[in-house]
């Protein structure tokens, strides 16, 4: 519209095209999402870190729509429990000891992938390692290993994928992300800069690619009832890091259970959706660091003066800086009564170790 027709519009006549073109805008982009949505039944599937968790959920819901699924992991007994889960379905499941944090694996990975099936039509870069403690328990080791998981594994599995997906003329990337990736937070330092790292590596490749027909999607969860936290590592007061950290992944208000993510991230998948928040935390977290940083920030500085363990001082310190997983951190408050959806999501999603006496949840 002409500049000279805008001037001399009055408030209410320009609310009311804003309006009409915001609605038209919608509607194109609404039409737009359902010409783009695709179907799985014999689509070749790659998900990174799909043994357990989210990940493994998400490959149950792709096997059901026919797909030919590969699920990647670096422990092979974890991956055949994952096998004994997931069941003969109506698609194809194949399972491949890999490590994403190593380039070569990364890379192989994929090529196996094409080499097996001829193709590879969907990438899941769902992958993860979580330390949690203060930052003064933290060292580099830290911080290269999340790095490597989070954002290096993604960038060698996308390049080793993209070509071929460029002479398909179609792909699907998926990476996950988190909140974690737009808000820092205490004593999830490593996890968080490596997670913004891989916001800003899927958001960049995505212009890149669309003209190709490759969509890719950045999934933000905030958190969710998977399990993990008896599979992440904590350090500095190791029980005391673990009891809040499960006492808040285990609050109803807060999270989403772990199916309602999957569905949400396969149907962001389907669409090639840019961006989906997972669970209304992680929006208002989103919008609330862009609209007024200083205040998150002022929030969770005093979080963390307030509610979180102090970092471990004096003849301790060292002992401290060791890295402690969740099944060697229990405490009286987790497992509780205060922790049992996340229990129950540990068994139900493979975050349980085996049949082993030693590893039971007990209260």
């Amino acid at each position: 519209m002409p500049l000279a027709v805008l001037a001399l519009m009055t408030r209410t006549q320009y609310a009311a095209v804003l309006a009409a073109t915001l609605g038209c805008g919608a509607v194109a982009v609404r039409r737009a999402r359902q010409r783009r949505a695709c179907d799985f039944e014999r689509r070749s599937v790659l998900i990174t870190g799909g043994s357990r968790g989210l990940g493994l959920l998400m490959a149950a819901r792709l096997l059901d729509e026919g797909a030919r699924v590969t699920i990647a992991a670096r422990d092979e007994a974890e991956l055949e429990r994952a096998r004994r889960k997931l069941p003969s379905r109506y698609g194809e499941l194949t399972c491949v000891v890999r490590d994403v944090a190593n380039r070569a694996d990364a890379e192989a990975m994929v090529t196996e992938v094409v080499t097996r099936t001829g193709r590879i039509d969907v990438l899941i870069n769902n992958a993860g390692v979580i330390n949690v403690g203060p930052l003064a328990h933290m060292n580099v080791g830290d911080f290269e290993e999340a790095m490597a998981v989070h954002f290096w594994g993604p960038l060698h599995a996308m390049l080793t994928a993209l070509p071929v997906m460029r002479q398909q003329r179609f792909g699907r990337i998926v990476n996950i992300a988190s909140i974690g990736g737009h808000v820092g937070i205490p004593h999830l330092t490593p996890y968080c800069a490596s997670k913004f790292a891989l916001v800003g590596l899927s958001d960049s490749i995505r212009a890149e690619v669309a003209g190709d027909g490759i969509y890719v999607t950045t999934v933000a969860p905030g958190l969710m009832r998977t399990g993990s936290p008896f599979n992440a590592w904590f350090k500095g007061q190791h029980r005391a890091e673990f009891t809040w950290f499960t006492i808040l992944d285990s609050l109803p208000a807060l999270t989403v259970s772990a199916d309602t993510a999957a569905d949400a991230i396969i149907e962001a998948c389907r669409h090639g959706d840019a961006y989906r928040f997972i669970g209304w935390p992680a929006r208002a977290g989103a919008i609330a660091n862009a609209v007024a940083p200083a205040l998150v920030a002022t929030t969770t500085a005093l979080a963390n003066t307030i509610a979180l363990p102090d970092r471990v001082t004096g003849e301790r310190q060292a002992s401290a800086n060791a890295a402690h997983s969740g099944w060697q951190s229990l405490s009286t408050w987790a497992p509780s009564s205060l922790t049992r959806t996340t229990e129950r999501a540990a068994r139900d999603n493979n975050e349980v170790p085996g049949d082993d006496d030693a590893n039971d949840i007990t209260h």
